[in-house]
């Protein structure tokens, strides 16, 4: 992992760094974090105008396309769904409604990263605005430092409201800095806000694993994520709304502007790379290639860009279904500064999952990234075993985990899960093109498109074959008691068959399947994968190997 935060379940990366120095420079950043903790501090005055959801999405086209198309399918279920796991798909649905919007944009997320992929969305939200549409913006303040810092800027914008929530003091020159000017209160640092929502006009929304950024548009040139959301329009979309006004008009959201002058964000800006002589030539070269071609060859090259992602999509193509559906959502004050027993302070998003998955008769099948079941999954998991309930887990191997810290905690389970008759499976850190079994086309999650790895980031859960969740939240005790999440629930056989068959060649081609054999763990490589068996953490390095061994019996779960 990077020094800049990887979107893991931990906020805490594994930090790599020089020291030549021996362990004297660390002292000395130590001391200086220290002298940092004892100055910076939050605003203790801050104006936050109250405002909520558009009232009446009638007044919109989007409203009346819903209602319309609800008309069509003569239905009485006020909600319709359509699942987003193309890569592809996922960029150019927000896009097409942040193009299509009218009225309202609200916009809440863990992390936005700046990048070309999100600059292309920040020019739609320009335009918009420009067009009167209000635009209130959400983020954790977790990801705010260094080269994302700039996605702050927004906030300066006419019509767009940006707020960070539960920020923290101090500066955002880099990560590793904010990390260590805030260790007096690590409790209130570890809760972060995990929630995905994306509305436009209180008529259509987006919800589900990703957040904003290359790696989950299968734009970027190392690892892409494997992710999963869902488009949802009608009453549904009314409760995340609801949802969301919570959050922006809670004290843990502060407006930028209360934080940062816009000046004080340029000049955290990265400056320029000034490439010498060699790298320029080599760098102008496609270019003068590309002139002195033809003119059809010229416009062939550009069209057949690697990794292009167009603009939009006629989001009517889809498939909508409707369904009854509700909505599992953490409260804010869940992240609260005094929320230290959230397990018995309120019921969680992550307790409402557990509840429903008790149910299970026949048939359930996890997709949890980060799995860190603790020892209450772990009771649940042994009485659905006994019950006759088969249960199935695809979740990171340690190679292909972006935080190799959460895998640290699964790995305390993984024997104890696979003894009791869990069939377990870990994602293969996959070359492009190699992750094509986990769907393709509209309805897919496909594999990264320009990059040469894929990590696992979809948070699925299906039920006896006719209950699905699409949500924010892992199986683990950081979603349960640190993070706030939302998730939807979908009562509807064709959806949850559809999500089963985007995973299930997953199983089959894509992971390692994990079996006990004479007391010892066994990674069984795909068939026809060319890939041996192995007994020990498949395609991880020695030094991820040694990590496992080294944090296994200190890191407390909790802070996985």
């Amino acid at each position: 992992m990077q020094t800049t935060v990887a979107l893991g379940p931990s906020p805490f990366p594994v930090l790599q760094t020089k020291r030549p120095g021996g362990i004297r420079p660390w002292l000395a950043l130590a001391f200086l974090s220290v002298w940092m903790t004892g100055c910076a501090s939050l605003p203790s005055q801050v104006n936050r105008p109250v405002s909520t959801a558009l009232a009446n999405s009638m007044q919109t086209r989007l409203g009346q396309l819903v209602q319309a198309r609800a008309v069509r399918a003569g239905t009485r279920n006020d909600s319709g769904f359509a699942l987003v796991g193309n890569a592809e798909l996922a960029f150019t649905s927000r896009m097409t409604l942040i193009k299509a919007a009218q009225k309202t944009l609200d916009i809440q997320y863990y992390a936005i990263f700046a990048d070309d992929t999100t600059e292309r969305m920040f020019e739609a939200l320009r335009e918009a605005a420009g067009r009167g549409v209000r635009i209130r913006i959400l983020l954790d303040d977790f990801n705010t430092s260094g080269k994302n810092a700039q996605v702050l800027k927004l906030a300066f914008e006419k019509n767009i409201e940006l707020r960070l929530f539960n920020p923290l003091p101090g500066g955002r020159g880099s990560m590793m800095l904010r990390i260590l000017s805030n260790l007096k209160d690590v409790a209130r640092m570890q809760r972060r806000m995990h929630n995905k929502i994306f509305v436009a006009d209180n008529a259509v929304a987006i919800t589900g694993g990703r957040n904003l950024g290359e790696t989950y548009f299968g734009q970027s040139e190392g690892t892409n994520f494997v992710d999963i959301d869902v488009l949802a329009a009608g009453r549904i979309v009314r409760d995340l709304s609801r949802s969301f006004d919570q959050y922006w008009n809670n004290p843990l959201a502060y407006p930028v502007q209360s934080l940062m002058r816009e000046e004080e964000i340029e000049a955290l800006k990265p400056k320029p790379v000034v490439a010498g002589p060699d790298a320029l030539s080599s760098a102008l070269r496609p270019v003068a290639d590309a002139v002195g071609a033809s003119p059809a060859k010229a416009v062939g090259t550009a069209a057949a860009a690697p990794g292009a992602l167009p603009d939009s999509t006629d989001l009517s193509l889809l498939t909508w279904t409707w369904a009854p559906s509700v909505l599992l959502v953490d409260k804010p004050s869940k992240i609260a500064a005094d929320a230290d027993d959230v397990a018995e302070a309120q019921e969680t998003a992550v307790d409402g999952l557990l509840q429903l998955m008790s149910q299970a008769k026949n048939d359930l099948l996890i997709v949890s990234p980060y799995f860190v079941p603790g020892n209450l999954m772990m009771s649940q998991f042994a009485e659905l075993r006994r019950r006759g309930v088969r249960v199935r887990v695809l979740t990171n191997s340690l190679a292909s985990n972006d935080a190799p810290a959460a895998h640290v905690g699964y790995a305390r389970y993984r024997e104890a899960l696979v003894a009791m008759g869990i069939e377990l499976y870990e994602m293969r850190a996959e070359q492009e093109g190699t992750v094509k079994s986990f769907g393709s086309g509209t309805g897919s999650t496909g594999g990264s498109t320009n990059g040469s790895r894929a990590s696992l980031h979809a948070k699925v859960f299906v039920m006896d074959g006719r209950l699905l969740v699409v949500g924010s939240m892992n199986l683990d005790l950081r979603s349960k008691l640190q993070n706030s999440e939302v998730a939807i629930i979908i009562r509807n056989r064709a959806l949850a068959l559809e999500a089963t068959r985007m995973v299930e060649p997953a199983l089959a081609g894509g992971a390692y399947h994990v079996e006990l054999v004479m007391g010892q763990l066994v990674w069984r490589a795909p068939q026809g994968s060319g890939l041996q068996d192995s007994t020990t953490e498949p395609d991880a390095s020695l030094p991820l190997k040694m990590l496992l061994k080294l944090l296994g019996p200190l890191a407390p779960e909790e802070m996985l």
